[in-house]
């Protein structure tokens, strides 16, 4: 780990100048868990600002006099937001998350700017959750504890079916995919996988996208958003799987094309939808609403299918992942503060 100790060493150590210590950093989306992650795993010589609002254009001045912003999945680092960050001459962005889709990278790389991430924090974590939605889906749990809370003990309607033998189709085998399909390998299902960069731990189950659509149980989407993936789930994928398929997202809300998920839940195409994450998300997950009025009429339709499971992006919400992503992005912002590189980097 890089700490305050290390930042003796000179510039040209590393590929870019250092600002010394001690270093400040504007951290947006900022709940208590982030006050606390950071309190006990960070350097101690980092000086953070918390901000409960998302960053976006109207907000970015709040980071003045700061040498680094620390960013979370839905924040705005769009081109507008990061040209008003370099006129405030803050000239890094340690994203406390894996994915980047986010990010205007073209523009931060023209204006000189920073981009790191935490690549790898606990894929276990997200893939437990997934494997957990699953199982909530089939054996229908959430429903069984309302019951017998209410005193109903009949078990009708509470009917699912065993994983073991059941083909589950990864689409994405990175870190997470990869540790979903060992957990599942231990229920006894089949795997079938897809990836544009497969793995040699799984080389015996890579299939093309078509054939994992049309022979799976399960599908369960593990790959980043980007312009290839996004609406990779349509009304043209759906058609191709099975009737009555369970279909998981736990990765990014873009891959999911909604109102066409819609039509295919009140066809019967879909049986099964579990969500962890939403394509419009940002105006609803990490907080409380319970007391206002949704005006996302997509998401309440959603929202009215028994046969549908939404949690609020808390895939990656375990104590381990915490404790790994406080500590890496610290490590990711020392490096900066001591002119070093960390590989993390996305644009350097």
């Amino acid at each position: 780990m890089i700490t305050s100790a290390d930042l003796h060493l000179s510039e040209n150590n590393g590929s870019q100048a250092s600002v010394g210590l001690p270093m400040k950093v504007a951290v947006f989306s900022a709940k208590k868990y982030d006050q606390d992650g950071f309190t006990q795993w960070a350097d101690p010589s980092l000086q953070f600002s918390y901000f409960d609002s998302r960053l976006n254009a109207l907000n970015v001045k709040l980071a003045q006099g700061c040498h680094a912003i620390c960013a979370f999945v839905n924040d705005d680092l769009s081109a507008d937001v990061l040209q008003q960050m370099s006129a405030m001459g803050i000239e890094m962005v340690a994203l406390r998350c894996a994915g980047f889709n986010n990010v205007d990278l073209d523009t931060a790389k023209a204006l000189g700017i920073r981009i790191a991430r935490v690549p790898a924090y606990s894929p276990e974590a997200v893939a437990e959750h997934t494997v957990a939605m699953m199982l909530t889906l089939n054996r229908k749990l959430h429903k069984a504890f309302n019951r017998v809370r209410d005193d109903n003990f009949a078990i009708d309607g509470l009917l699912g079916f065993n994983m073991h033998g059941k083909t589950v189709g990864l689409i994405g085998t990175g870190r997470i995919g990869l540790a979903t399909a060992r957990i599942l390998k231990g229920f006894g299902c089949k795997l079938l996988c897809y990836d544009v960069e497969p793995t040699d731990e799984l080389a015996d189950s890579y299939v093309s996208l078509n054939e994992l659509y049309a022979q799976s149980d399960i599908i369960s989407l593990h790959c980043p958003l980007n312009p290839a993936t996004k609406h990779l789930i349509n009304s043209d994928s759906l058609a191709k799987m099975r009737d009555g398929v369970m279909l998981i997202n736990t990765s990014r809300g873009g891959l999911v094309n909604t109102k066409t998920v819609i039509q295919g839940l009140k066809s019967r195409k879909i049986g099964y939808l579990g969500l962890d994450v939403y394509e419009q998300e940002a105006d609803i997950f990490f907080e409380n609403l319970s007391e206002q009025v949704i005006d996302d009429d997509v998401f309440k339709r959603l929202l009215t299918f028994p046969n549908v499971l939404i949690t609020s992006h808390q895939a990656f919400f375990t104590k381990e992942a915490l404790a790994q992503i406080s500590t890496i992005t610290s490590e990711n912002l020392m490096a900066f503060a001591g002119g070093n590189a960390t590989g993390n980097e996305l644009v350097k």
